[in-house]
């Protein structure tokens, strides 16, 4: 992307916006509050399912990620790891991560439930329903392209454009370039066709991929 045309982006995505600073918030601050309510019970039996499998370890995964403005701060997530896994590396990095997935994280990261106490996040107004995911600190190349692209500038999301346009099977600079288009378009309607595509893409477990792509031989 040119220079003075990442600039341009930046500098529209600073501007103020009614629905991306005040009604995408009310509507985040609603939402999850609905969620956390009609999700308690399942998400008690995750916890309790979590606590049985291995009764030593947390049920929470607490981990820092990059926010808006390249805030930090504490993301939840139901662990569906053992405690022993690498803390401070994406999941996408590992080797062999399925030394490390435990047989309940594997079914709850399959069907999303680990990303469910993120609604607390989305709550306190640290994350969105919708926005680019929140990195671990030190995936640098992402976060500097999002920094060029202006895509720091705004509450990271549960999920986003990156997450329905391949999630895991494209690359960081793909990634990177989602992040910014939904930052400079955010929308009522771009966000719903979002959710609705990410609803549609963890029934059919569409773009998870665990651990590093393995290139085929050519």
């Amino acid at each position: 992307m040119d220079g003075k045309l990442q600039n341009t982006n930046v500098e529209q995505i600073s501007n103020f916006s009614w629905y991306r600073d005040v009604c995408k918030r009310f509507f985040d601050f609603m939402f999850s509050l609905i969620g956390i309510v009609v999700l308690a019970v399942p998400m008690l039996i995750v916890a309790i399912v979590i606590k049985i499998d291995s009764p030593k370890e947390q049920i929470l995964f607490r981990q820092k990620r990059v926010g808006k403005n390249n805030h930090e701060f504490t993301i939840y997530k139901f662990r569906s790891m053992r405690q022993d896994a690498p803390h401070e590396m994406a999941t996408k990095n590992f080797e062999n991560p399925e030394a490390y997935i435990t047989p309940v994280g594997k079914f709850i990261r399959k069907a999303s439930l680990d990303e469910l106490p993120q609604l607390f996040n989305v709550f306190k107004g640290e994350m969105s329903i919708v926005g680019p995911r929140p990195l671990i600190p030190n995936e640098r190349k992402v976060l500097e392209l999002r920094n060029e692209y202006g895509a720091n500038k705004i509450l990271p999301g549960i999920t986003g454009l990156a997450q329905v346009h391949g999630r895991d099977e494209i690359t960081d600079e793909n990634k990177a370039t989602y992040d910014g288009k939904y930052a400079l378009n955010i929308s009522l309607l771009l966000d719903l066709s979002i959710i609705f595509k990410t609803i549609f893409d963890v029934i059919h477990s569409r773009g998870v991929h665990e651990g590093k792509i393995k290139q085929k031989d050519v």
